[in-house]
Order: C-alpha cells, then structure tokens, then sequence
C-alpha cells in the first residue's frame, strides 16, 4: 500500500538522523519543510520533501492536503493504562482536604485499586484497557508505555502484564497495533499484608514475579515508585538490579513528593528514565545534565494532585534530555490525553510550543528505545502521524487546551 500527500501547508519535525535525543539549545528547533509532499509505502515513510522539488511517486492513494498540517504521531512513555476501575470517591476526599499521600495512608490509591483488580478476570481487564487505548489513539497517541503495579500479587501483576502483551499482539478495537512497551512495577507500593514485613514483599518481586515476567518475556523494562513511605532508594537499586539480570532495563517513579538521592542511584544504575520529578534539588540537576537518562515530566499529575510541576526548562537549560507523558492511571491522573499534556507543559511549565512538541514527540520516543521507530518524520520511520486542518501553527494544539484539534490519525500508513 503507498500513499502520497501533496501540498502539504507545513510539514513538521523532519529529521534526517534521531540517535541521540534533543537537549539544550536543540529543544527550541522544530524543523520543517512549508508546502511539502510525503511518501509512505507499505506503512513506512519512503520519502519526502518540498513541492517545488516534487518528482512523480507511485501511488495507490494521492491526498492533496492544501491548508494542512503533519506531524509524527506524540509517544507517551509513561502510562498505567491497564487498571480496574476508577477512583472518584478519592478525588471527592483530596477535594475536601485530604493529600494524595493521606488518601494512601487511609488505605486508598494505589491499594485501593489493587483490590479492585484482583477480582477481575483478564478478558475483562483487556477490554477496558482496549477502549482506553483506542481513545488515546485517536487524541494522537502512536507509541505507547503501559506499567504494571495496581496488582500488587504474582496473580494480578501477572495478569496486568499479560493483559499489555495482547494490547500489543492485536492492538486497538479498530486494528492498529502501535508500538506498546510494558514494564514491571510490581515495587508500586508495598501490600498491606506485607505491611509489617515488607522484605518478604521485595523477595516476592526478585524470587516469584521476575523470573516468571522473564521466561514469559512480558515486560521490557522494570520500576520502582522510590519515594518515602514506599520505597527506598537501596530497596530500589535491588530492585531494578534483580530486573537487569532477567534482561529489563530501569524506568523509575522518583521525587514526586521529596528528593531522596534516588536520582543519582538511578542514572548510575543506566536508567533509562527517571520519571515525575516535581521536587528537584541541585544535586538532581547534576546527576542528570549530560547523562543519557531521560527526564520524565508528567504535568496532569501535578494539574490533578495540585503539586507543583517539574521544572522542565532549567532542565533543558542544564544540558537534560527532557520527555513529557501522561502517566494515565486511575488515581492521579485519569487522563491519557497528551494535547492537554502539551497544553499544561505551555502553559503551567512555561514551556514554549517547540520545546514542548520535541519533548512529546522524540525525547520521549527515546524514552522507550523506539527512536528508530517513530517521533520524528524521518525516512524507514513508521507512518504513524497526525494531521491538522485550519490551524496556522502547531501552536494551536495548545492553545485549544482541552481540545482536540487533530484532523485525523494515522498509524503504519492507515488511518484510524
């Protein structure tokens, strides 16, 4: 199957080479080529180009695409999207006063929705997580994150892992497959019969669940909500040390609510990213700046919780490779709309649009290891894009905030 788009009004985020993901001064280029055309064979991107170079193209499906805007499809690199189901009975509680972490203490969050898990049956878990993913797909979501850590048990974080293996064998309701990495999070939070020996809890992790998540390769990297009053920072490094020998890289919850050091451990273990990062201290900032660990932020996370948000641009200015991504979970974030992610980063964060975009798009594609896969217009990259109509700059997409101006969606050369 080929496709070409012509007359392109401006095409975005064109790069020749993706290998290392954008800092500093990089995040504020958003290259692009005005009245461009596209080329996509066999759901890859084959060429492309300015119309005033255009040569002839076979082509199954020509689409003149005069007045419209593409970009590579955004890639979320963090989500908990596989869950039983919501929490609305605590969001009323922290409406009247109550924290996140007194919601915890009380038996709720992430507990809450262990509970509500395990009595539910996989089929049942997967098709929920199915209309979410397809939701999410349609705001423009290509490449995806799914964690594991609302099971809390060898049964049901198995069965949440599972559940992210089929998402990625058969893909959306509709039939496209997006690129979907899982990762184990069974360190989440420690279960309440493990409340008074939550060494068991650990071996549980690294002598039951690793080796089984391993054989059954049901996960490609490993977390740890390393926080206090979950876990510390040598628990962590245990952890994603016991990970690392089943072959899963480290992708970490940490300073969401304090700075534990946990950042330095975990850039020094090879991280893959480190994620939340509300709270920075200086000796975060110095761990981070050149490493090749990606710096995760989640703003809907701090919009819903009312926390402060990560400070993105003394990052970037430190030489911080910086993604954004929803962290969609039923808890702190039910959302996986990454517009409205991309609106809260200008917004709250005082990102500019560019910045923004680039954080969304190929640092977070980097997030995942899928750099040669998607978040940029590049040739051998899969056709996963977005196009929009009727808007001058990309600019729009966050000042519609809760809004979705995509036009439409397109995954492997096929549109949704």
């Amino acid at each position: 199957m080929s496709i070409l788009f012509t007359n392109i009004k401006e095409l975005v985020q064109v790069r020749e080479r993706t290998n290392q993901p954008l800092r500093g001064h990089q995040m504020d280029e958003l290259p692009s080529i005005k009245n461009a055309y596209l080329w996509i064979e066999d759901g890859r991107i084959k060429d492309y180009g300015s119309m005033e170079d255009f040569h002839s193209h076979p082509a199954e499906e020509v689409y003149d695409c005069t007045g419209k805007i593409i970009t590579p499809g955004y890639v979320d690199s963090h989500t908990h999207l596989v869950f039983a189901g919501t929490r609305e009975k605590e969001f009323e509680d922290r409406i009247h006063g109550l924290t996140y972490e007194e919601v915890a203490a009380r038996g709720g969050g992430i507990l809450n929705s262990a509970a509500a898990l395990e009595n539910m049956t996989e089929d049942q878990l997967f098709d929920q997580a199915r209309l979410r993913l397809d939701q999410v797909v349609a705001q423009g979501t290509t490449a995806i994150e799914i964690k594991s850590g609302y099971g809390l048990s060898v049964e049901s974080e198995l069965k949440i892992l599972r559940v992210a293996s089929r998402l990625r064998k058969s893909g959306t309701n509709n039939h496209h497959i997006i690129p979907i990495k899982a990762t184990f999070l069974g360190a989440h939070a420690v279960p309440l019969k493990f409340k008074n020996d939550r060494e068991a809890y650990i071996q549980l992790i690294i002598q039951e669940m690793l080796p089984v998540i391993a054989q059954e390769k049901l996960a490609d990297y490993i977390d740890v909500f390393c926080e206090k009053n979950y876990f510390t920072v040598a628990e962590m490094l245990r952890i994603i040390e016991a990970g690392s020998a089943c072959g899963l890289k480290a992708k970490v919850h940490v300073n969401q609510f304090t700075s534990l050091g946990s950042i330095d451990a975990a850039v020094k273990a090879g991280a893959v990213s480190v994620d939340h990062l509300e709270v920075m201290e200086s000796a975060d900032f110095d761990a981070l700046s050149g490493a090749k660990t990606i710096a995760t932020a989640l703003p809907s996370c701090s919009f819903f919780l009312g926390l402060d948000y990560a400070p993105a641009n003394e990052m970037i200015d430190r030489d911080i490779a910086v993604a954004l991504a929803s962290d969609y979970n039923p808890g702190s974030t039910p959302s996986g709309n990454l517009n409205f992610v991309f609106s809260l980063a200008c917004i709250k964060m005082k990102m500019t649009p560019q910045r923004a975009f680039n954080a969304l798009t190929i640092n977070a594609a980097h997030a995942l290891e899928l750099q040669d896969e998607v978040g940029s217009i590049t040739k051998g990259k899969r056709a996963n894009l977005m196009i929009f109509k009727n808007i001058e700059s990309i600019a729009a997409i966050p000042y519609n905030f809760g809004q979705v101006v995509i036009d439409r969606v397109m995954v492997d050369g096929r549109f949704i």
